[in-house]
């Protein structure tokens, strides 16, 4: 009997993406179904992005990009670093992609041979793992749970090194728990890996400009750390453009060469007119992203509050992102009287949710926490209101 490859039955599907598609079946049988699910801001991409796309439309920028991306949206993109981050990269130690995912993917794919291991931090956003096996890695998982505010230490991360850790991977802040490491946590793990050759960061910094306790902080900062660190960044969740699929890696050149190689492969350049509407995003003003991160904060604070008045539930505040990660374990090994529906883990109580509640979020098994699960709050404040009261109906038929 024919079967796919054996990589592909190593991989798990993701989790996000399997309980996004449920609740859309759902609302198509005429459900009404608050979506929590899914980690994409709910705002249009603001006009002046939406008018360099349609003015790239129509200079023809219609013919295949160059696979790093284009020179000037490389060097907005060197400019915006030192402008926001003090870091000075050149032009060729940026690369362009189709997406941040992709950023993350050619990544591991450069600097991991099969049997090398990659540190990831537990809550981790779902693919992490799945990209360390794609490439023959081994994910070696760390668990900084709720009590640590889902921060991995400078103890923990020495302790799970050994002579075949390649790479590790950290998301500040944090998909999915909205923790955000201080520069004085950075430094202490920057310490760590300095004493280790050969040793690399993944910084993750998408949700960089959703933060609520003020600066960004960049592990790359460090003395000797920006040749250790490949930074991941793009467009997507700063200005609403998850759908426009660019995002980039700033890093050692021989690492970009690497990753350009291979992107040379298997999709080259990203989509011409999306480059040329985030050139836009980059080099314009940067009002409409401090507008966004206020209507995030606005909200952190309406959910946290609300999330804080239902029994059972642990909560604490994200400084960062859009996503809520409650600790749901009293809940397990109840059960709903009425429809015989148990809970005995965090798949079953978002399931719970979806079905009793009509709340699409995800269990905190997919995200290595399974005391856990995670709600986007990137909705508006009355989606919030009508679905914690759902939630907090729902869970109080739970013996």
């Amino acid at each position: 009997m024919a079967q796919l490859s054996d990589r592909l039955q190593r991989l798990a599907p993701s989790a996000t993406l399997a309980m996004s598609q449920k609740s859309s079946e759902m609302k198509a049988q005429g459900i009404d179904v608050i979506n929590m699910s899914v980690g994409e801001p709910d705002f249009n991409t603001p006009d002046h992005i939406k008018q360099a796309a349609k003015l790239a439309i129509d200079e023809n920028y219609s013919r295949y990009s160059p696979v790093p991306g284009y020179p000037n949206l490389r060097q907005a993109i060197a400019r915006k670093l030192e402008r926001e981050n003090q870091l000075r990269y050149q032009p060729s130690e940026i690369l362009v992609s189709n997406g941040a995912k992709q950023s993350v993917t050619n990544t591991i794919m450069a600097l991991v041979n099969p049997g090398d291991e990659v540190i990831i931090p537990a809550p981790y956003w779902v693919s992490y793992p799945q990209m360390a096996k794609l490439a023959g890695g081994t994910p070696v998982i760390v668990e900084a749970g709720f009590e640590q505010n889902f921060k991995m230490t400078a103890q923990q991360l020495e302790a799970a090194i050994t002579p075949r850790t390649r790479l590790i991977i950290l998301c500040s802040p944090s998909n999915p728990t909205g923790s955000v490491y201080s520069k004085g946590e950075l430094k202490a793990l920057a310490d760590v890996v300095l004493k280790h050759d050969d040793l690399f960061v993944l910084a993750d910094e998408i949700y960089e400009h959703i933060n609520y306790i003020g600066h960004h902080e960049s592990i790359a900062q460090f003395a000797g750390m920006k040749e250790r660190t490949i930074l991941v960044n793009g467009v997507s969740k700063a200005y609403a453009m998850t759908g426009w699929r660019i995002g980039y890696i700033a890093a050692p050149e021989w690492i970009v060469k690497g990753c350009n190689k291979l992107q040379g492969q298997y999709t080259s350049g990203p989509c011409s007119v999306s480059q040329m509407a985030a050139l836009a995003a980059y080099v314009e003003s940067q009002h409409c992203v401090e507008e966004m991160r206020q209507a995030f904060e606005r909200r952190r604070d309406l959910i946290v509050r609300l999330a804080k008045e239902i029994p059972g539930l642990e909560v604490n505040v994200p400084e960062g992102a859009f996503y809520l990660f409650p600790k749901c374990s009293s809940f397990y090994g109840k059960k709903n009287a009425k429809t015989g529906y148990a809970v005995n883990n965090s798949t079953d109580f978002a399931m719970y949710l979806l079905e009793q509640a009509h709340v699409a979020t995800v269990g905190g098994d997919a995200f290595g926490d399974p005391d856990c699960f995670r709600m986007s709050y990137a909705t508006s404040d009355e989606n919030i209101v009508e679905a914690m009261r759902r939630i907090s109906e729902a869970l109080a038929q739970l013996q």
